[in-house]
């Protein structure tokens, strides 16, 4: 216990999923919250999205662990809106010293696939750059800067069948592509100040984004209303070991060694919770 004991952590998409197990593994570790979170759909998206109501929830749980927090509705494509946000919150809670840019969407099969792109995008990639760069001015030495990656990001998809086919599928692609690549380069030049940032790469994680009809239709395309049941044995596709997917829990806990002084010497880290899905694509690379 204790591992972030006295730091304050800035999580974007902490209603639900990966961002609310993020928040909470953080606070029993010691960390006060600003959580925040869009908390509407978006028309492209074909899931559901937080709500309002989930990320009240999220606040009760980790005030349940004796921390403080501090909630917001906010959209990390306005930057404005995003700045003014954590802004107060840090002057609130005192300091920031863990920033977990989490927030993401799947736009696969999102229509019209023009929007569905310009939506992944603009949330999967400006959204967190926005989280990131508004953070930074509130950072110092010792500070931890995680994105949220994907596998998919990893994958040789260089080779695309069908160009055009699903815009905002391969938008989720791009996006953690470049922002693993935005991190990397980032990470080099906040070295010097002692300002860590790394990017974690979950496989196939047991949140509602994979437990959705588009997820479904993705993996077993196939059939034209597939369920999870015919679906969840198409998933083991993505690991080496034998799982459909991963849980939350399972990258919080990567999360919480990057925020905390153990990995203060981790910087610029590609740190995979895979299962061992790029052991299937890639040789041996020392």
């Amino acid at each position: 216990m204790g591992r972030v004991a006295g730091k304050v952590a800035f999580i974007t998409g902490a209603a639900r999923g990966q961002g609310r197990s993020h928040a909470l593994r953080l606070a029993e570790e010691g960390a006060d919250i600003i959580a925040v979170d869009l908390c509407e759909n978006i028309d492209t998206i074909g899931y559901a999205l937080a709500t309002p109501e989930d990320l009240e929830e999220t606040a009760a749980l980790v005030k349940k662990t004796g921390r403080r927090v501090v909630t917001a509705k906010a959209d990390v494509r306005d930057v404005k809106q995003l700045r003014t946000v954590l802004d107060s919150a840090v002057a609130e809670l005192g300091r920031l010293d863990i920033v977990v840019a989490q927030a993401g969407i799947a736009g696969m099969k999102g229509e019209p696939q023009i929007q569905a792109w310009c939506d992944v995008i603009d949330t999967n990639l400006i959204g967190t750059i926005n989280a990131i760069q508004v953070a930074l001015p509130h950072l110092d030495a010792g500070a931890s800067i995680i994105a949220t990656g994907s596998t998919a990001a990893l994958m040789d998809v260089a080779k695309v069948d069908q160009p055009g086919k699903d815009l905002g599928g391969m938008a989720y692609v791009h996006s953690k592509r470049a922002l693993s690549n935005y991190v990397y380069d980032l990470a080099t030049h906040l070295a010097p100040r002692g300002i860590r940032a790394n990017v974690v790469h979950p496989t196939n994680c047991n949140t509602p984004m994979l437990q959705s009809e588009p997820m479904y239709r993705s993996f077993r395309p196939d059939l034209e209303q597939p369920t999870r049941a015919d679906a969840e044995p198409a998933f083991g596709v993505q690991q080496a070991m034998r799982i459909p997917y991963i849980e939350p829990e399972d990258i919080s806990n990567a999360i919480v060694y990057l925020a905390s002084d153990e990995a203060r010497y981790v910087t610029g880290l590609q740190h995979r919770v895979d299962g061992g899905g790029y052991l299937k694509w890639y040789d041996n690379h020392i």
